[in-house]
């Protein structure tokens, strides 16, 4: 592991890139696509994706879990009951204690903020580590974080619409109020909307749509890639200052 490796409730991942295991055109693709990415962590949506019925085609049978790490979460889920009822069941089948929560709502599938804060609660007093979806709300982020939030991971747009990172702002903020790793997760489109999340100082990024929904998801996975990177190094690096007006790039003095 490099020094600048992403770490979350103490395991240790040398990509800050996640990828999802939904939309792809099969489970051959979402392989390719993870090889390209270089990531070691994808999203698993426990009602949606074939983690157990040996009968279909698996999961498992093309992302080995013991090489990448499995991050069940609770996509489709709309009460704090059902995320908590379907993380319990997927800690049950596969012994995943690191998870992913999200509970949408009706409007436009925001998260639903109360009951989210709920619902983590149980699942933090249930043992679980906690990754958890949210809005751009650094009050309310901070809320998840006192509550026991393992990472907090706020939509740069609404999930599935490739709109981008539309509040910089309010990102910038949640970063600078919290103290675990901030993922930004929903929305992004394409890659260099990820590097710019990635130099406002965010620790990783979650792409789905936006690398499964591409013509070439291998080569979007890929530029992904670079870009986490490079949004990562960026930042490290500290851009130059703004200035109001022109600044010569060559010294003044010494002309001939």
């Amino acid at each position: 592991m490099s020094s600048d490796s992403l770490t979350v409730a103490g395991r240790e991942f040398s990509s800050r890139l996640i990828i999802g295991t939904g939309k792809y055109k099969d489970y051959a693709q979402n392989a390719a696509a993870l090889e390209a990415a270089g990531s070691d962590m994808v999203t698993v949506a426990v009602r949606r994706v074939n983690i157990s019925n040996p009968d279909e085609p698996m999961l498992a049978d093309f992302i080995d879990p013991s090489k990448v790490t499995y991050l069940p979460n609770t996509a489709g889920c709309f009460t704090g009951e059902d995320a908590v009822r379907t993380l319990r069941l997927a800690r049950e089948a596969g012994g995943w204690d690191l998870v992913k929560l999200e509970v949408l709502s009706d409007v436009h599938l925001y998260p639903d903020m109360e009951e989210t804060l709920k619902s983590l609660k149980l699942l933090v007093a249930d043992g679980f580590d906690v990754m958890v979806y949210c809005t751009d709300d650094p009050v309310y982020c901070q809320k998840l974080q006192d509550a026991g939030a393992a990472a907090i991971m706020p939509l740069a747009a609404p999930i599935g619409s490739g709109l981008g990172l539309l509040n910089p702002t309010n990102i910038r903020l949640v970063r600078e109020a919290i103290e675990v790793p901030v993922i930004v997760d929903a929305g992004l489109g394409t890659a260099s909307e990820a590097a710019a999340a990635m130099e406002l100082g965010c620790d990783g990024i979650i792409a789905n749509t936006a690398i499964a929904g591409a013509n070439d998801p291998i080569r979007m996975a890929s530029a992904f890639k670079h870009a986490v990177i490079a949004g990562r190094e960026a930042y490290l690096a500290g851009r130059m200052p703004r200035k109001q007006y022109a600044v010569p790039s060559s010294p003044m003095t010494g002309l001939i």
